[in-house]
């Protein structure tokens, strides 16, 4: 009987990239899975199929050859090692099912993240602050194996982890796909951690926070993230910080930022005010006729840099001119003479602004006519 080719298989043409195969198969696959098709044969035919068809196609050079002579170029191809029908596609599959248990070799701990707020006076001085974290620490119970007594040998590789495949002239390892190359697998899970071989706690952690740290900036401890597998190294915590909103200032970069408001009389006449700065008070100058939106620059009043030692930001003032309210009726008189007094002068020398404002009026309408 003729075998189906392998691309009508997966329902793609002849040219379709890596991608359009790897798609048309986990579709397939999900839909002729044996899982979700308990006792149909035939979905279990279809499946095999599918996936004899996909490990061909997948790979560069089985693809060519296939291309090339069709199903003849794997005549010859046979497997050492067998194993029942579930072993083989479970390892395959377990990304889409959740069927298979994760890969149990010596791994690295994986990096962890904590979010740690803090403010503005706290970033410039530097804390020393406690955290609380939950971690994965080797269950006791089982030392870590996840089984509950002994681990029980694979009988599909023999223990050995690797079962060899023959192509050919060629003979090649793969992992087992029982015991994931481990050799051996858990039979009966531990009670405690459920076969994971690791229980979740609470850790305690004191981190030091420099002074000059800003919102974004990470602080590693090292050794401090999950544990590995197998006796491999732990992973580490970053910690990550983010600063509080801060009731004077902004920050940005080592620069300080800060509105200051202050009333029409000052900005009309000038005078001194108090601002304040990171180590008191300091007296700024503001000139005569003042407009909202000045900005002042004080130096070396922000913040030290964490990076630049030695470098202080600056202190900016934005100057904000408030307009009185609730004004009595005096107040309000001696407002309303001095708008006359404006008013005597058509120049509105007085009012730039308003003045060159209603030029650009006048010009507006004059072009449009």
């Amino acid at each position: 009987m003729a075998k189906k080719d392998y691309y009508d298989i997966l329902g793609v043409a002849k040219n379709a990239e890596d991608r359009e195969i790897k798609r048309a198969y986990k579709r397939l696959a999900m839909k002729f899975h044996p899982d979700r098709n308990p006792g149909n044969k035939e979905a279990e035919n279809k499946f095999k199929e599918i996936k004899q068809a996909y490990e061909i196609l997948s790979d560069v050079k089985k693809r060519n050859a296939y291309d090339q002579y069709g199903h003849s170029a794997f005549e010859q191809e046979n497997i050492s090692n067998t194993t029942d029908f579930s072993d083989i596609f479970g390892d395959v599959f377990g990304d889409i099912f959740g069927s298979s248990r994760s890969n149990q070799k010596s791994k690295k701990g994986a990096d962890l993240k904590y979010l740690i707020e803090i403010s503005l006076e706290e970033a410039i001085k530097g804390i020393t602050k406690e955290i609380k974290i939950p971690i994965l620490k080797t269950c006791n119970y089982c030392n870590g194996t996840g089984a509950k007594g002994s681990l029980q040998k694979c009988h599909t590789c023999n223990g050995h982890g690797q079962i060899q495949m023959s192509q050919g002239f060629f003979t090649v390892q793969q992992t087992c796909p029982r015991c994931h190359g481990q050799g051996n697998f858990i039979k009966n899970p531990c009670f405690y951690c459920k076969g994971q071989g690791k229980l979740e706690v609470y850790k305690t952690l004191s981190v030091k926070i420099p002074s000059g740290i800003d919102t974004g900036d990470r602080i590693r401890l090292n050794g401090e993230g999950e544990i590995g597998n197998n006796g491999a190294k732990s992973g580490d915590l970053y910690i990550e910080i983010k600063i509080k909103k801060h009731s004077l200032f902004i920050r940005e970069g080592s620069n300080l930022y800060c509105e200051l408001p202050i009333n029409f009389i000052t900005a009309t006449l000038g005078g001194n005010i108090k601002i304040p700065t990171l180590n008191g008070y300091v007296k700024l100058k503001i000139p005569e006729g003042t407009q909202t939106g000045k900005m002042f620059r004080i130096r070396n009043k922000g913040i030290k840099s964490i990076r630049k030692n030695s470098i202080f930001g600056d202190l900016l003032c934005k100057i904000i001119i408030e307009t009185p309210i609730n004004l009595n009726n005096k107040q309000k008189n001696i407002l309303y003479q001095l708008d006359e007094s404006f008013n005597e002068f058509s120049s509105y020398k007085n009012f730039p602004k308003i003045r060159k404002f209603l030029d650009n009026i006048k010009n507006f309408f004059y072009n449009i006519k």
